[in-house]
Order: structure tokens, then C-alpha cells, then sequence
């Protein structure tokens, strides 16, 4: 079957490590389901998994792509959750969980196998390419709002970096739970974009807000950390799913975190049930993922070097 997959590691240059051609299909095995892929998104977990974090040689060749909706071997319109624990049957308490392409063969493929607990029913008011958005960035800003975040209607949240696919995902689910979402990003035309999302203001990266907020969302990483910190109320909270311009920043803002009591949470991708709740918000809601393109899987490659180069705005949606 036709697939877009790591064949190499580079850490300097991961796009040199990305073919696309046929590999095995699939092999049915209790307890997991074969399913036909309709669409599938790119995360910068693949770009990572190029540079060889947390996807060792030794697992190589391996198909990337961690999200998807398809059709189960029954006929049943589904969505992949695609955090799987050592068993391939949930994640336990006592094990390592990971996410699809670092253990097993991803999904920017025709084919997939999952663990058959891991499928989830697709609304049917979403299509197939919007719920291929949802389980990985999607997921990860849901968990952030919702659970880590601690905010309620009517608080400020700071959104850090217009653009991508968890800060898009931020914007729209957190104006939709009544938010006032404020974002920052270098390029103006991506903050005008954040704006007509529903973003109530947009602020040049490092800018000086009007006032401080209760929450900062945070995925660039060393680049805005320090005004992550300095933009947060007392008490207030940040909470990082990423680091996508490094995870060393130049100050780390101590003595602010501990003077001002704030609190620093980690949140990574999302659980099953997390999953569903988002899933139903969105079905129950109207609300739909940001799509930046939709390409052909065997356009992989180009799709792949717009994520790397920072082009999207949104998601971008491959199908086999």
C-alpha cells in the first residue's frame, strides 16, 4: 500500500529522511482493527519523529502520522485516538504511554491498525477531514483550556504564537467556552487571521499587554517564555505542550514564579475520554477544526516542508 514514511533519521535536515512509496499492508491481530483511511493530519510531532525524538533507527522504516478518521472493518465512521499504552489495549496506570508512530506504524497511509479500544464513532456532522484534526492538536489544546488551564467564562487567556494547530484550536475552543482569547504572533497577517477567528485582540510577539491574564497557553517554547511568565496575574498559570523554538529559554523567570505564586503545568496530547468530550463539543456546537490545506497523500512532501517552514495557518489534511 501506497504510504509517506521515516526511511532515515537527520536531525539536521528530517525532510531528507521522508519517502513515499509502498510498505506492507497492515496485519489484522486480536483485539485490533484494520481501518481504511480517509484523511489524516500533520502534526510537528512528525517532523520530530524525522529528527529521530523518540522514534529510535532501529523501528525504521515507520509510517508517520498520528491522527485519522476512516472506516473500521465493519463500515463504522471512526476517529483515532492515538496515544496507546505497552498493551495496545488502553494505557494502564503502570505503563508508558506513547503516541502511534513511536511504537507502531502511523496513519498517512490507505490503511492503519489501532487497537480496536482506541477508535472512537466520528460525528456524523463532522467530516472526515475535520475529524482528522482533532485527535492530536486539537486534543492537546482541549486538555490545556479544560482540564490544566483552570479557567472559567469571562477569564483571559494568552495564546502565544498565531498560526498553528494547537494555537488555532486554543482560539476557537476557548472563545466558544465564553474566553476572552488574546494571542501574539510575529507575522500580521496571522494575527489578523487569529482576529477573525474570534481572537479579541492580537499583540505582536514579546509585546506589552493591556493588562495581565489569568492563563497563557504556551507551545513555542524558549522564544516567549519570559513573556509568557511576565503576562500572568498573581497566581495565574501557564500551562506548555511544547517547545517548538526550544526548550532552554535564556531566563527562566524564577524569582517571578515563586514572588507571584504562579503555577507551571505540563500538559501532553489527551486522554480517550478527553478525546469524546471534544468530539461531542464540537458536534454539539458547530464548532470546526481550522483547515489550511488539504492534499493529496502522494503531495506529502510538500505538505510537510509548509509545516516545517512555519506557512500554515490551521491544519494540514492528507488523504490517501
Amino acid at each position: 500500500m501506497f504510504a509517506a514514511y521515516a526511511a532515515r533519521i537527520d536531525a539536521a535536515d528530517p525532510l531528507s529522511g521522508l519517502e513515499l512509496g509502498d510498505l506492507p499492508e497492515p496485519q489484522a491481530r486480536p483485539g485490533w482493527s484494520v481501518v481504511t483511511v480517509r484523511a489524516a493530519s500533520l502534526n510537528h510531532h512528525d517532523l520530530w519523529s524525522l529528527r529521530g525524538v523518540g522514534l529510535p533507527a532501529e523501528k525504521l522504516p515507520m509510517i508517520l502520522g498520528c491522527d485519522a478518521a476512516g472506516v473500521d472493518e465493519h463500515g463504522n465512521e471512526v476517529v483515532l485516538h492515538s496515544v496507546i499504552g505497552q498493551s495496545g489495549h488502553g494505557v494502564g496506570p503502570d505503563e508508558p504511554r506513547s503516541i502511534l508512530t513511536e511504537r507502531y506504524q502511523g496513519t498517512f497511509a490507505q490503511r492503519v491498525a489501532v487497537p480496536t479500544w482506541n477508535l472512537l464513532p466520528k460525528p456524523a456532522g463532522l467530516s472526515f477531514e475535520e475529524a482528522a484534526c482533532l485527535p492530536t492538536a486539537w486534543l492537546t489544546a482541549y486538555r490545556m483550556l479544560f482540564t490544566n488551564a483552570g479557567v472559567k467564562p469571562g477569564d483571559t487567556v494568552l495564546v502565544q504564537g498565531a498560526g498553528g494547530g494547537v494555537a488555532t484550536a486554543l482560539i476557537v475552543l476557548g472563545k466558544a467556552a465564553g474566553l476572552r482569547v488574546w494571542v501574539t504572533g510575529r507575522d500580521e497577517a496571522k494575527r489578523a487571521r487569529a482576529v477573525e477567528l474570534g481572537a479579541d485582540a492580537a499583540f505582536e510577539s514579546g509585546a506589552r499587554l493591556p493588562e495581565r491574564v489569568d492563563a497563557v497557553l504556551e507551545t513555542v517554547g524558549a522564544a516567549t517564555w519570559s513573556h509568557s511568565v511576565k503576562s500572568l496575574r498573581p497566581g495565574g498559570t501557564v500551562v506548555i505542550s511544547g517547545a517548538t523554538s526550544g526548550p532552554n529559554p535564556s531566563s527562566t523567570e524564577l524569582n517571578r514564579i515563586f514572588f507571584l505564586e504562579l503555577k507551571v503545568v505540563g500538559s501532553t496530547m489527551g486522554t480517550k475520554e478527553e478525546l469524546a468530550g471534544l468530539l461531542a463539543f464540537c458536534a454539539n456546537t458547530g464548532v470546526r477544526p481550522v483547515i489550511d490545506s488539504v492534499l493529496p497523500l502522494a503531495e506529502a512532501r510538500d505538505g510537510f516542508a509548509r509545516l516545517a517552514g512555519g506557512e500554515v495557518f490551521g491544519k494540514i489534511v492528507l488523504t490517501p
